[in-house]
């Protein structure tokens, strides 16, 4: 298997949200956005899969001088062979990669946050950086498309927060702000544990418009003439905030097992957005969240 086949096939079995934004993209474009996921995956999977400290971050040391061969050597993995590829052809800063990695790095360095101004950066890393990556790849004109990347991806991290939040507190990591915590009377054990209340619910709602407000962001940033080259980032923008709303639908009930949108729905929202930016149509992204 080469480089290109290894990061087509890691995206393609992941079936995560992001393999629905890519479908409709050309070949090219979606080969190379592939690699950007299988990085985005493997550095991921280091800390997420991992269990000795000093041997993750090893690990993250090597994924970082891996991004240094893609700029000025020659990388030895087959993922960043393939990226390497990529950033010879879209103009992806190598400063993005790097801050991937550093986002990834954080949960080794921290399980709490408590203030939104502290977990915002790590957000930015995670995922706002990888919008910033997608975009090179997927072009625009309008400067103004790099907020809208930053302010999605940041959307989009906060509903996976909301959604994974027992699982994450069963690690260790408690990603919502300590301080919202106390406002709303809720614990790091009530996470934990589970336990469905008027107080997490009231939090949740908080947290909820938060997220929304980052997509309402990211969608007023949007540039028009740009719409039609970041078809793929709105399915992904779209997918998400369906997650948000199904979230919201259920009344929080996030410890009653994992909440996702239907495979079906995903098809539907790629195949909208696509036909909206062959037919030049803006009136998705104008869709108040």
């Amino acid at each position: 298997m080469n480089a290109t086949e290894f990061c087509s096939t890691l995206t393609r079995n992941s079936r995560s949200n992001f393999y629905y934004a890519f479908l409709f993209l050309p070949r090219r474009q979606r080969e190379a956005i592939y690699a950007v996921y299988a990085f985005c995956r493997i550095v991921d999977d280091v800390v997420d899969l991992g269990r000795d400290p000093e041997v993750q971050r090893k690990e993250l040391a090597h994924w970082r001088r891996e991004v240094a061969r893609c700029f000025e050597g020659a990388p030895e993995e087959p993922v960043t062979q393939r990226l390497a590829q990529v950033v010879r052809t879209f103009p992806i800063p190598r400063a993005v990669l790097e801050e991937i990695i550093n986002g990834v790095e954080m949960d080794l360095e921290r399980s709490t946050y408590e203030t939104f101004d502290e977990l915002y950066p790590y957000c930015y890393r995670v995922a706002g950086a990888v919008g910033l990556a997608c975009i090179e790849i997927f072009g625009y004109t309008d400067p103004r498309a790099r907020d809208y990347a930053v302010n999605l991806g940041v959307a989009l991290q906060l509903t996976n927060i909301l959604r994974d939040l027992q699982a994450d507190a069963q690690r260790g990591r408690t990603y919502l702000p300590q301080e919202d915590l106390r406002r709303f009377g809720v614990g790091v054990e009530d996470l934990r544990l589970g336990r469905y209340t008027p107080e997490f619910v009231a939090l949740m709602g908080f947290e909820a418009e938060r997220a929304r407000a980052f997509y309402r962001r990211a969608w007023e940033a949007l540039p028009a003439p740009d719409a039609r080259r970041l078809f793929a980032a709105e399915i992904m923008g779209r997918i998400y905030f369906a997650l948000l709303r199904t979230i919201e639908a259920r009344r929080y009930r996030v410890f009653d097992g994992h909440i996702s949108v239907p495979v079906a729905t995903k098809l539907a929202i790629a195949l909208r957005c696509w036909a909206q930016a062959r037919l030049g149509a803006g009136a998705a992204r104008r869709e108040v969240a």
